[in-house]
């Protein structure tokens, strides 16, 4: 297969939110240190992944691209605007319907727009504008893909990146957009928006919701992580609780014992370094975070093998059976084989990646403040890095000791929050706080968010699930047609979001939740009223 400029460039975002994706685990400056590894030594990956890029580039090619001018500043007039990008689809739109014909906006969430485009073609949009004539529309998130406001990504120029201006951002699209080759207007209030989000998206549907009643009629929330949290030990929990029976306890095992022998210190801690090809990373915590970045790969598991990742499964393949086998790694220090297995994945993975003349620190270390400095428009890694130590926190870190871990008791918050100090120096304009404003999330509901025509969609399987109304310490509640509340057995990360074509091909799951979706949106807009002209 030939292709053409246009659908390489499609490719490279498309690895490009592979490899840094914000959501893949959350663990700071070693998930930096790992996404810079992987774009500069990149594998060719199995066959499939070829099929999935060539797929989202089909996408992108399918859907126009138009500009909305948004103003730097909602709350304070700085003379300057950005152009906020947006794709339509208008292939089911039915402007003589006698029923209501709604607008479903998805929100690009933290990456490129362009990585939500198959979510117009096959997706949730394409499946909720065809069962309502309505218009599908992919808005990008201010400082994602193009949508970049400002010359650098230092921290005075990062201020204008939080939850308040972003979702000013949407209401003001939804209010004002003029859809070209459209003459109608399809403006909020005067048209039903239902909007969509998945993930941090999805956290910010439903803020929109609560924030915008006015002009968000409805609103789907998939994964939405309403929740803020400073430490978030329940991510690594739920894979702890669901991941492979077999795979965990090799984990567990790993870990507890890697645990011992850093502890140890002198010989044993040489020799438990030496044995994951990671002999010269100086610092302990840099080591122990590093093994934890495999896990993150379940967060990708998907029912569609054409949109999520293998990567867990062939972890869990390298990591075996368990079994009382010792070997011996050094002089009188043994280890279970399950650590020789886990050893051996990291050092084909990662370790073997880190290449002359960089040093293992170069690659792995995250102590080094310099390391962190570049604010070029490269340096995307910055974006929802600021986010999380400005509002978000999410600060991956060991469990309490009371509770199984699958990841280094070393992984500690102060550990964890020293990115926020090294990536951003106070500016003359602004200072991220010593720990994020979790506060400002977590006002507009947090766990207990709820509103009419607030739907909310998660995966038992979720690592994301204990930041979400589905929560294991939220209430129970209630779920009905005016305020769906479902969770997808055995479901990962926002599995409703993506479809197939021929949609009896899905698992019958995703068939189910598709068509309560389909259902509850219509019964929103039977209900629907213009507004009155005053």
């Amino acid at each position: 297969m030939r292709l053409t400029k246009s659908a390489v460039a499609s490719i490279a975002l498309a690895i490009h939110w592979k490899l840094t994706d914000a959501f893949a685990p959350n663990l700071g400056a070693q998930s930096i240190n790992v996404q810079r590894l992987l774009k500069n030594t990149p594998s060719s990956g199995p066959p499939g992944e070829l099929h999935v890029l060539a797929s989202q580039a089909s996408a992108a090619a399918t859907f126009p691209q138009f500009n909305f001018t948004q103003p730097l500043d909602h709350f304070a007039k700085t003379g300057h605007t950005f152009q906020q990008r947006y794709w339509l689809s208008t292939r089911h739109f039915n402007p003589d319907s006698t029923a209501p014909v709604p607008v479903i906006v998805l929100d690009g969430g933290e990456t490129s727009g362009e990585d939500r485009l198959s979510y117009l073609d096959t997706g949730i949009v394409d499946i909720l504008t065809a069962a309502t004539g309505g218009v599908g529309v992919v808005l990008e998130h201010r400082y994602y893909g193009e949508s970049v406001p400002v010359e650098n990504f230092t921290t005075d120029s990062l201020r204008w990146l939080n939850n308040d201006q972003a979702a000013a951002d949407s209401a003001n699209f939804m209010a004002n957009v003029k859809f070209p080759g459209i003459d109608i207007d399809l403006t909020a209030p005067n048209t039903p928006w239902i909007y969509y989000g998945g993930s941090y998206a999805g956290a910010r549907s439903a803020h929109m919701r609560v924030l915008y009643p006015k002009l968000v009629y409805g609103a789907i929330a998939s994964s939405g992580v309403t929740f803020a949290t400073l430490k978030d030990w329940q991510y690594f929990d739920i894979i702890r609780r669901f991941g492979p029976k077999d795979c965990i306890t090799q984990v567990q095992t790993s870990i507890s014992e890697v645990d011992a022998l850093l502890a140890k210190g002198g010989k044993a801690r040489a020799a438990i370094k030496q044995t994951f090809g990671l002999e010269n990373l100086t610092h302990d915590a840099d080591f122990g975070s590093l093994l934890a970045s495999p896990l993150g790969a379940w967060q990708d598991n998907n029912w569609d093998a054409a949109v999520g990742s293998t990567s867990f499964a062939r972890f869990c393949t390298a990591m075996g059976t368990p079994n009382n086998t010792r070997v011996e790694i050094a002089s009188g220090i043994k280890v279970n084989a399950a650590v020789l297995n886990y050893a051996a994945y990291v050092n084909r993975t990662l370790a073997a990646r880190c290449r002359p003349p960089n040093t293992q620190d170069d690659c792995f270390g995250t102590l080094d403040p310099s390391a962190y400095t570049d604010s070029d428009l490269s340096q995307t890694w910055r974006l929802w890095t600021f986010q999380y130590c400005t509002q978000w926190g999410f600060f991956s870190v060991a469990p309490p000791s009371n509770v199984p871990t699958i990841v280094t008791r070393l992984m500690t918050l102060d550990y964890a929050k020293l990115i926020c100090e090294f990536a951003f120096p106070p500016g003359k304009h602004f200072k991220v706080p010593s720990l994020p404003d979790i506060a400002s999330v977590n006002k507009l509901g947090g766990l207990n968010i709820a509103a009419d025509r607030l739907a909310i969609i998660d995966g038992q399987a979720d690592p994301w699930r204990p930041n979400t109304p589905h929560s294991d310490d939220a209430h129970p509640r209630r779920d009905t047609t005016l305020r769906p509340f479902k969770l997808i057995p055995g479901a990962v990360h926002h599995w409703d979001e993506n479809g197939l074509t021929n949609s009896t091909a899905e698992p019958a799951t995703i068939q189910a939740i598709h068509q309560e979706e389909v259902q509850f949106v219509k019964a929103w807009l039977k209900d629907f009223k213009k507004p009155r002209r005053p």
